[in-house]
């Protein structure tokens, strides 16, 4: 065991070594680390700024927008310069959390425990994400809850509509992070419904309920306008009834394990456990909330996964609240002695599977010293290595960057001639790596459920005019011919060169570079679409 002094001095040493630490290294990660497919589309969000998008709310490019001075400082630090400061911010709020719940041993627990979860360090605190925002959102207004049921009498009329209406403005900033912060109030309504229904009778409630709604107008506002789409998009993902498949459960399940830490998960588990035999020593209220707040967002995502494919960070904000059982079942087997207590194994170990991912992550990704994939055909190569999303954008563009030029000197192509891809991955990949600092522009034909939020670009764009010419670039983690995809849609289609992307000198990836010459089909606009109420996009 390693022990600490307590006292609240010495705590809040190790709190603030903990957030300097932890932000450095994630800083650090954030500027040495390429974008991964979905990082760089959401930062179309920010390029392409609305009121809502095809696939999430607005907050994740509002605050791309805020931290990069409205891409005025456009690297990938900068981008996700959001995420490194508010997974800072959010490991501190769940310390005082924890330390109102119990006390700060357990605040400095939650705190320990929520920098282990590789969802936390990673995917909201070094990944531009929204759930970003949502994790920031969500812990306040969980906080918030948490006060206002606590208040004491003598304090009420003061405090505890403030903590309510709060609570309101945080949980729809959550939902206009992600649609799954509406669990905020799923949890808050079975909380007094089950256990404090005279609250039902407070006017405050319903104020709070509206302030939430009110912040979801621009969601409501822009799904108007583009005849629900998104909540059609949504609606489809996810299925009440449908064929049972057990390895969606399943990889569902294993994904919960490793997002949110294994140790993390084991803890969860126990601590859940012993609340339920009702053998955890924590303030009721607070329990009561965690439960009624966490269970019902991991069985929903569970019992979705039992038909479709889902993604396992979805539910992982109610793992991150979980996390304060664990915390105060840790501070029931760690009792304070002697003005001191002791940091438990489990968390040292939390910490160490943590590092040892992240390490390992970082130099797969910058080496691929793991032979994850062992294709060798040239369509194929690098197909199973998922690390190659975040790797050799940069190394494309420079080669790329001089096959363009021999091209347009041949008069093969144009200077002014874009660049054309069927899905959101890579459009977003070859518009921030390769188009933007080419000045080029990129474009999509395809299908709405593949375009995403390129179908509204596309009018931002300019659209499309008869008789263009286009750039088509493939790599062999995806490949897709386009005489394949666009039979009819371009006069000619012409393979002209191979880039290699290396990693540790050895071939890693290809990309495959097409020349499509004279469109004639000309892809449907976003008013056509939604006029004629399609779905899908009538493909050449």
């Amino acid at each position: 065991m390693i022990q600490i002094q307590d006292n609240d001095k010495k705590i809040n040493q190790i709190l603030l070594f903990l957030l300097v630490i932890s932000a450095t290294i994630r800083g650090l990660a954030a500027a040495s680390i390429e974008f991964g497919n979905d990082e760089v589309y959401y930062w179309t969000y920010a390029l392409y700024p609305d009121w809502s998008h095809f696939d999430h709310p607005p907050m994740v490019g509002w605050i791309i927008q805020l931290f990069s001075l409205n891409l005025l400082f456009d690297s990938e630090f900068f981008i996700r310069l959001a995420s490194v400061v508010i997974m800072t911010a959010n490991t501190y709020i769940m310390f005082r959390i924890g330390k109102e719940v119990k006390n700060a041993q357990a605040g400095l627990y939650s705190a320990l425990l929520f920098t282990a979860s590789i969802y936390a360090f990673v995917i909201t605190g070094v990944f531009i994400m929204p759930d970003t925002p949502l994790m920031l959102f969500w812990l306040l207004a969980f906080w918030m809850a948490v006060k206002y049921f606590k208040e004491d009498t003598a304090v009420r009329q003061m405090h505890q509509p403030l903590h309510l209406i709060l609570f309101g403005l945080f949980a729809g900033l959550a939902m206009l992070s992600k649609y799954s912060g509406i669990f905020l109030w799923v949890g808050m309504i079975l909380y007094i419904l089950i256990f404090n229904r005279k609250q039902l009778k407070s006017p405050y409630l319903y104020l709070s309920l509206f302030i939430s709604a009110i912040c979801c107008i621009p969601i409501l506002y822009w799904n108007i306008q583009n005849d629900f789409i998104s909540f059609n998009f949504h609606s489809n993902r996810v299925s009440l009834f449908g064929k049972p498949n057990l390895s969606y459960f399943g990889t569902e399940l294993a994904g919960e394990l490793l997002y949110n830490n294994p140790v993390n998960f084991v803890l969860a588990a126990i601590a859940v456990g012993a609340a339920f035999k009702r053998k955890l020593e924590m303030e009721e209220i607070s329990l009561r909330l965690v439960l009624c707040t966490a269970i019902p967002l991991i069985l929903t995502f569970l019992f979705f996964s039992l038909t479709r494919q889902t993604l396992p960070h979805w539910n992982a904000p109610a793992y991150s609240i979980l996390i304060l059982l664990s915390a105060c079942w840790l501070c029931d087997k760690n009792p304070q002695s002697n003005g001191s207590f002791r940091l438990p194994k489990s968390i040292i170990a939390a910490v160490c599977v943590l590092i040892s991912t992240v390490s390992i992550g970082i130099a797969e990704i910058n080496t691929g010293f793991i032979p994850i994939d062992h294709h060798t055909e040239p369509e194929m190569l690098g197909r199973n290595d998922f690390t190659l999303d975040m790797y050799g954008w940069q190394q494309l563009e420079t080669k790329f960057t001089t096959l363009r030029k021999q091209k347009i000197a041949e008069g093969v192509m144009k200077e002014e001639d874009g660049i054309v891809a069927d899905e959101w991955f890579p459009l977003a990949n070859l518009d921030y790596y390769v188009a933007r600092p080419l000045g080029m522009k990129v474009m999509g034909i395809g299908y709405i459920e593949k375009l995403h939020k390129y179908l509204w670009i596309n009018d931002e764009r300019g659209g499309f005019k008869p008789d263009e010419d286009f750039w088509f670039l493939s790599d062999s983690r995806y490949f897709k011919n386009p005489n394949g995809l666009y039979p009819g849609g371009f006069l000619s289609i012409e393979p002209i060169d191979t880039i290699t992307i290396e990693r540790s000198g050895k071939p890693a990836k290809n990309f495959f570079i097409y020349t499509c010459k004279g469109l004639i089909y000309i892809q449907p606009t976003v008013s056509e679409i939604i006029e004629k109420k399609q779905t899908r996009i009538a493909m050449p």
